[in-house]
């Protein structure tokens, strides 16, 4: 379905809003129309089990007396995310898919489109805040969402608008019951949109198991492994040795091996390499550079200092270690409240 704008003439800005089905992106469409823009609800299909996420955010439109529109991105997300998603868990990484949806899709595909027709912004209901050319972290700590976000470029920026950044949630969905806005039995959204049940079982259906040894530091064997894309660093549950606890360490896949360890202090390291790294500001900063750095969403980001080395890669060196880095998940660094950018964690 076609996004419809107004015919251009001195006005409002006009304004696409990502209606998830959700509060977030319900709250921040409300605020926006009634900061007097004007507003176009855009709903992004993006499997075939998101019929309930649609008609709430259809009621929602309804509700506000909004435009609203489907765009059906099923091939196009499957191509960048799901397939991406897979072809990294097969080389033994465990990537983040939301942060390839929101460069790919969100501020990627939608983006693209809304611009061409018509669109002077695209809204989201990212937790997270926008002041001139540069990325904060949203107002509530708990539901900060600029971790997910650390691919987006100046270009990208500038025509992007995050509403619900400056309350937290306890607020938005205050302001969901002033709107009425029909959220009172929605359940919570899943930690990865496409699949349903669990990771293992989505990886199971689509990559071919291959069994192996379970190998301790010393190369002993101690037992059997499912098929490594199944297990990710600092794993402790599910890896079906007697006694321990066990933790994964590390995998090798020349010899389909996974790599355990009885002693939880193995997981922790003191530094990292990551690579794709992106600049939110545009620009490299001097190095060495000095951040607070998060090695996965719920981590707690801690103080380290970044170098260059001699290719696409750059070094982190923690002030003390941290547990389980895992190759494949984003490094996202900050100075203060601001988001400087992130990486792949190699």
């Amino acid at each position: 379905m076609k996004i419809t704008m107004g015919k251009k003439q001195k006005r409002n800005k006009r304004i696409a809003v990502a209606l998830s089905g959700g509060v977030d992106s319900s709250v921040a469409a409300a605020l926006l129309k009634r900061a007097g823009s004007e507003i176009v609800g855009v709903f992004m299909k993006l499997n075939n089990f998101s019929s309930e996420s649609e008609k709430r955010a259809r009621k929602v439109a309804e509700i506000l007396k909004i435009p609203f529109s489907v765009l059906d991105l099923r091939k196009e997300f499957k191509k960048r995310v799901i397939d991406d998603f897979l072809k990294e868990y097969k080389k033994g990484l465990t990537p983040n898919p939301c942060v390839v949806c929101n460069k790919e899709i969100k501020f990627g595909l939608l983006l693209e489109k809304a611009l061409k027709l018509g669109a002077d912004f695209v809204a989201t209901g990212h937790y997270v805040r926008k002041t001139g050319n540069k990325l904060l972290k949203g107002k509530d700590k708990e539901k900060d969402q600029s971790y997910f976000l650390w691919q987006l470029t100046q270009k990208q920026l500038k025509r992007v608008m995050f509403p619900v950044g400056n309350y937290t949630r306890m607020e938005v969905e205050n302001l969901a019951k002033k709107f009425k806005l029909p959220f009172g039995k929605v359940k919570k959204s899943q930690e990865i949109c496409f699949i349903s049940k669990t990771i293992e079982d989505f990886l199971k259906r689509y990559l071919k198991l291959k069994p192996g040894d379970i190998l301790n530091k010393e190369g002993k064997v101690s037992g059997r492994h499912q098929g490594l894309f199944l297990y990710t660093i600092g794993q402790r549950k599910g890896i079906g040795l007697p006694q321990g606890p066990y933790y994964v360490l590390n995998k090798n896949l020349k010899k389909n091996a996974l790599i355990v360890t009885e002693n939880e202090k193995d997981l922790l390291k003191k530094e990292l390499f990551v690579k794709n790294v992106n600049w939110i500001s545009g620009k490299k900063p001097k190095l060495p550079l000095k951040v607070m750095a998060k090695i996965r969403y719920r981590h707690q980001s801690a103080p380290a200092t970044m170098y260059k080395i001699p290719d696409t890669k750059y070094r982190v060196l923690f002030s003390s270690p941290q547990r389980a880095v895992t190759p494949g998940q984003s490094a996202v660094f900050y100075r203060g409240e601001e988001l400087l950018g992130g990486g792949i964690i190699c």
